[in-house]
């Protein structure tokens, strides 16, 4: 594939934003680190820079060598990429006098570079950098400024080199894939032929190359991405597909039997196992959310790892992994970004497992897992649920797990959500659920005196899960739900809902 963007990733968590950018064109590309560059660059039509934590002045950030790229290719820098090829090319970077961080409007634009066709003066952008070009590198033309940024953008004369000092990857840039469009389309001369359909048909393709003969167990967990990932893999290699429900004890209220007679009729040969008792055990006492999350993860693997000997010639353990999941547990491809948190399903296996890992869907956002599972005909219902974490309720619980408190957040959990369906706010939320809080508080129930647990409910509206915001939902609606749950879940005398938004949170709460 030649039709194709490179992103480089400097530590930024917008990189991620700009691949979403990119593809919603439907272009495709890859992101790497800027220490692990492709050996081969002639395979990509354009690159990308992303921004970065780091300043281009200290001396131990990022400087790579981009010699080829500057000398054979289109490039758009952004902010730290901007500022990178400000010194490359004898420009000034300097700290900013003031903090240059948010909301800005373009106060003059070079309508005559196809780079801003089509955006006019005042268009919103948004910043956020600390340093800022003082002087444009030699050989420049000044592209576009706000009120307190003279340079927020130029290109180096006589070359498709562009640097903007603003992200036109994020959604407060108003005309921000309008510019992406004009730099991919306009001046890269991509086309946009990255849809679901041809990412079907690739995958597919890889996928017998791939594993060939051999036989694949799918961990499914009933939600979209393992659903999506199975479906896939049975098309590429029909019934060597092999697929577990594993029970792990900290599932919805009665899913583990929804789940297994959701699939039926998909022909994905789907085996369901009970490995509660296991799974409470390893976390018995175990308080720390990274370790309630590494420790689910283990018992999975070892609940896998039993099942594959059951099976002649499985040799891949199959998972829904997509990349947000990568891109909180690690930087997308092992660059600088830093860790927000572990996933059960990202990192590998440990050795004693004799299973190779393959994720079709690791390089895909949430919204372009639905997309492709839209394409396979998948049941909307099915795409439209809500996504839920692979260690489920145990990070909806804060402090230790234990039957009781599972027992406690499912019924709160099945009020909640059912709820949403039944006031038609299911499908206006992009995930919701309950947390049970390691908090008892005093209450007053029959003229009496209650000292029980607090619960929190979360319900947030996103594309990606790389950031969210919560929801507004009604007074009327959250007053029943909170009633229902006091009057109904013995154990809860005290409800209360989370208004805030990612980031500064996250959407769980562990």
């Amino acid at each position: 594939m030649q039709n194709k963007v490179l992103i480089l990733d400097f530590g930024s968590q917008y990189t991620q934003l700009i691949a979403r950018r990119v593809r919603e064109l439907n272009i495709y590309c890859e992101i790497f680190p800027y220490n692990k560059t492709p050996i081969n660059l002639k395979v990509y039509k354009s690159v990308i820079l992303s921004g970065s934590p780091f300043s281009v002045r200290d001396d131990n950030s990022p400087k790579p060598d981009l010699s080829y790229i500057l000398d054979n290719l289109p490039v758009l820098a952004v902010c730290y990429g901007a500022q990178l090829i400000a010194q490359n090319y004898g420009g000034l970077v300097s700290e900013s006098n003031i903090r240059e961080y948010g909301r800005a409007n373009l106060s003059y634009i070079n309508n005559n570079d196809l780079l801003f066709s089509d955006i006019s003066e005042g268009s919103q952008v948004w910043m956020s950098h600390s340093d800022t070009i003082k002087n444009l590198p030699t050989n420049s033309t000044l592209l576009a400024s706000t009120n307190d940024v003279q340079n927020a953008a130029y290109r180096i004369n006589d070359k498709d080199i562009y640097a903007l000092q603003f992200h036109p990857e994020v959604y407060h840039t108003t005309d921000g894939k309008k510019l992406l469009r004009n730099f991919l389309i306009n001046i890269s001369k991509l086309k946009q032929d990255w849809t679901p359909d041809s990412f079907v048909d690739t995958t597919v393709e890889s996928l017998k190359k791939k594993i060939g003969n051999d036989k694949v167990i799918l961990g499914l967990s009933g939600g979209v991405d393992s659903t999506v990932a199975a479906v896939l893999l049975h098309k590429a290699i029909g019934n060597n597909l092999n697929c577990v429900f594993v029970n792990n004890g900290l599932l919805r209220k009665n899913e583990f039997q929804d789940v297994l007679n959701q699939y039926q009729g998909m022909n994905l040969n789907v085996k369901g196992i009970d490995y509660c008792d296991q799974f409470y055990k390893a976390l018995e006492g175990v308080e720390d959310p990274e370790m309630k999350r590494k420790t689910i993860g283990r018992v999975f693997i070892e609940a896998f790892d039993e099942e594959s000997k059951k099976i002649s010639n499985a040799n891949w353990l199959a998972q829904g992994t997509i990349y947000p999941d990568v891109i909180e547990s690690i930087s997308a491809t092992g660059g600088p970004s830093a860790t927000i948190k572990s996933h059960h399903n990202v990192g590998g296996l440990p050795d004693f497992m004799k299973l190779s890992v393959v994720e079709p869907l690791r390089l895909l956002f949430k919204d372009e897992v639905r997309r492709v599972g839209a394409s396979l005909g998948i049941d909307p219902k099915l795409l439209g649920r809500h996504p839920f974490p692979g260690p489920g309720l145990g990070i909806r619980i804060l402090g230790d797990i234990t039957r009781d408190k599972v027992k406690i957040l499912q019924e709160v959990d099945h009020i909640f959500i059912e709820g949403l369906k039944e006031w038609d706010l299911y499908d206006k939320v992009w995930q919701a659920g309950a947390i049970l809080l390691p908090v008892n508080s005093v209450g007053v129930m029959g003229d009496e005196r209650t000292y029980e647990k607090c619960v929190a409910l979360r319900a947030v509206e996103s594309t990606d899960g790389m950031t969210a915001d919560w929801v507004d939902l009604p007074y009327e609606f959250l007053q029943k739900i909170s009633n229902t749950i006091i009057n109904r879940v013995k154990g809860v005398n005290r409800v209360v809902y989370d208004i805030s938004s990612k980031p500064p949170a996250t959407i769980e709460w562990e």
